[in-house]
């Protein structure tokens, strides 16, 4: 056993015992603190192992300049003080490397429930912004201290190893010895590096892959089996290809039918269809106004009339009675950029890095706003409209509009948000009150105040923060006391905005469509049905209400989505347009039967897509692979039940890939 006393094969051991020590220590903090699973949750071990080998691999990857230093044939780390130096360097700037990634990671899946990935690219087009929230929501100063203690003490360690291996006296080794423990530890390397034993196939041996952590079906679990370091890395280094033209060809002909295409013509995959002047627009001397507001991070889970037991959206409850409350709403995509866009636009913004909004070529879009003609059209918001550079969007894309943002308001600025909600609408109504009684106006308020940091204005018009326990808070959703009196203030200060639309003299005349823009992160949601926790709908499925003076409320369950909107309230306003996106008036039948809303229902690089109804959820792999139908109603949800409806497989199975590609396409093709 005399090859053991070889100084570079202990320091080696040692080295990734310590590295690997650190990477385990950091998934046993996303366990306990980030994951939200219980520890008997079934899968969490096997997950876990698949996660300990990823771990494995990264600590080999950052160790394998070490190794090369080290056995050197001449000049290595055992003769030459400077490569000591290096090596430590390296050390050092690799840890803290890591440790930053690690910290991103927790704190991106502590917002939006997903592991870091190149989407998170979007983030450092807004760094001024992303860092301001991130200041004013987390403990910065303590996140940081405790980073560089944690490298700090692991590259003393790694030292100490150095000299309690590296600089003892050197001990006579037999070659004979050396040789075959040199041969079994790069075997070891490798098979640390391609994280499988188990069904190794020598001639064709497949790596570990990210993957391999989604067996259990279930995303939640998936998550504590990923490396953010290397699925950082794998997200990156894929090409993104802008849409699949010989996909869109295969089902042009589905969704020209789906759309309602006037004349299909598969050849120019065109899309454009026309409507004119409904017979069931609202009557009135001259068109009605239209005020869009997009509740930030509201979704069912949240409100009172969904089923939240906790009674914090008094003011949308009452106003689902008076409007058209539905029940089955969903945003194609999460995230803020992407719903602002999809209703502009009518497209998904199913862009797999960063959000349409910041791709120079395509903010110019055709949208339903312009063809609102002679209508005042107006853009609001309380922060800054240069974030994910959603102004490119608004400004080249609706003719005349007027934009107001933070620099515009007198308020003063509450938060990295600009200008609380209550004051944005305040403002806003000074701004519509002067537009001429004989002409309307198209409106669009943004709210933020239901959003981290949560902050609670000190003018509020008497808003009372609720004092209830977080046990009680986390059972009906929230993750915070916090999070949940966000939720009571935007629907305070909804109530509040009716009655300043009603003081302004217009609110007799105007559509009010309300409707979120995805879902925030929750804890427990018992009070839905468990599809929506379990199949991750909860983030798409969002609140919609669209209410008017004189309009006869009505509950609608089929399931409608975010492009539908502008189409809906132009047949309502009763405007003619044209249009070639994809979104349609829900007073016209569906010519597909029972409707469908396509969704992403994960992001990234290899996003999960899907088509959902009243009833059913389908939902495959990007590239159309591994479709599975999931019956929403069933206790068991996860179940799959293409078997038992294959005619409704069938027709999903080929919606939902063909409306993701022609999303994908239409994002090139929706330009004036």
């Amino acid at each position: 056993m005399g090859v053991l006393q070889s100084r570079r094969l202990r320091y080696g051991a040692g080295s990734i015992a310590l590295v690997f020590a650190l990477l385990a220590a950091l998934r046993l903090v996303f366990v306990l603190g980030f994951s939200g699973l219980a520890l008997n949750t079934p899968a969490l071990l096997e997950t876990l192992g698949i996660g300990l080998r990823f771990d494995l691999r990264l600590t080999v990857l950052i160790l394998l300049p070490l190794a090369v230093l080290a056995w050197l044939p001449r000049w290595n780390l055992t003769t030459l003080p400077i490569l000591r130096w290096l090596a430590r360097g390296y050390l050092l700037i690799a840890l803290a490397v890591v440790g930053l990634v690690y910290i991103i990671d927790f704190g991106h899946y502590a917002y939006l429930g997903v592991r870091i990935n190149a989407t998170v690219l979007r983030y450092l087009q807004d760094a001024q912004i992303s860092q301001q929230m991130v200041w004013e929501t987390y403990p910065v100063l303590w996140i940081a201290s405790c980073w560089l203690t944690a490298v700090a003490l692991w590259v003393w360690a790694l030292i100490r190893l150095e000299r309690l291996t590296l600089d003892q006296e050197r001990k006579t080794i037999s070659k004979w010895a050396l040789v075959p423990v040199s041969v079994l530890g790069v075997v070891a390397v490798l098979l640390a590096l391609l994280g499988r034993v188990a069904h190794l196939n020598l001639e064709n041996p497949v790596p570990l892959r990210w993957s391999d952590a989604f067996f259990s079906g279930n995303n939640q679990v998936a998550a504590v089996g990923l490396n953010p370091v290397l699925f950082l890395y794998d997200t990156l280094k894929v090409g993104q290809a802008q849409f699949d033209e010989a996909q869109v060809r295969e089902h042009y002909p589905q969704i020209a039918q789906y759309l309602g295409v006037d004349q299909p013509d598969a050849q120019r995959l065109d899309f454009v269809r026309e409507q004119g002047v409904q017979p069931y627009r609202l009557a009135g001397e001259r068109p009605p106004n239209v005020i869009f507001v997009m509740l930030e991070s509201l979704g069912t889970s949240a409100v009172g009339a969904y089923g939240n037991p906790l009674d914090p959206t008094p003011n949308l409850d009452k106003l689902a009675t008076q409007s058209w409350f539905f029940k089955h709403f969903y945003v194609p995509v999460t995230g803020t950029a992407k719903t602002v866009w999809a209703s502009i636009t009518g497209v998904p913004d199913v862009t797999r890095q960063e959000t349409a909004t910041r791709n120079p070529l395509i903010t110019r879009q055709h949208t339903l706003i312009n063809a609102f003609e002679g209508y005042q059209k107006f853009y609001m918001i309380g922060g800054n409209a240069g974030w994910a550079n959603i102004n490119a969007l608004i400004r080249q894309s609706i003719d005349g509009v007027q934009l107001f943002e933070e620099s515009h308001w007198r308020s003063p600025r509450v938060d990295v948000w600009g200008i609380s909600d209550l004051d944005l609408f305040k403002e806003s109504d000074r701004l519509l009150r002067a537009v001429p009684k004989d002409q309307p106006f198209f409106a669009y308020l943004q709210t933020s105040g239901n959003h981290r940091p949560f902050t609670i204005p000190e003018q509020n018009d008497g808003f009372q923060v609720k004092d209830v326990t977080l046990e009680q808070v986390q059972a009906a959703g929230s993750r915070s006391v916090e999070q949940y009196n966000a939720v009571r203030l935007l629907d305070y200060n909804i109530g509040r905005l009716m009655e300043i639309a009603k003081a302004g003299g217009y609110y007799d005349n105007s559509i009010f469509v309300f409707f979120g823009d995805h879902n925030t992160r929750i804890s427990q949601i018992p009070h839905m049905a468990p599809a929506f926790e379990q199949l991750g709908l909860e983030s798409n499925n969002v609140p919609l209400l669209i209410h008017a003076p004189g309009l006869q409320p009505r509950v609608i369950e089929e399931a409608v989505g975010l492009v539908d909107l502008l189409p809906t309230v132009a047949g309502m306003a009763g405007i003619p347009f044209r249009n070639g996106a994809l979104g349609r008036d829900i007073q016209q039948p569906a010519p597909e039967g029972e409707r469908v809303v396509p969704l992403v229902l994960r992001e990234g690089t290899f996003p999960i897509i899907g088509g959902v109804t009243k009833d059913f959820l389908l939902q495959m792999q990007h590239d159309g692979s591994s479709p599975t139908l999931h019956d929403l109603a069933s206790p068991t949800p996860r179940d799959d039940v293409a078997a038992q409806h294959p005619e409704e497989f069938r027709r999903l199975n080929g919606l939902t890939r063909g409306l993701h590609e022609t999303a994908r396409l239409m994002l090139y093709r929706n330009i004036p």
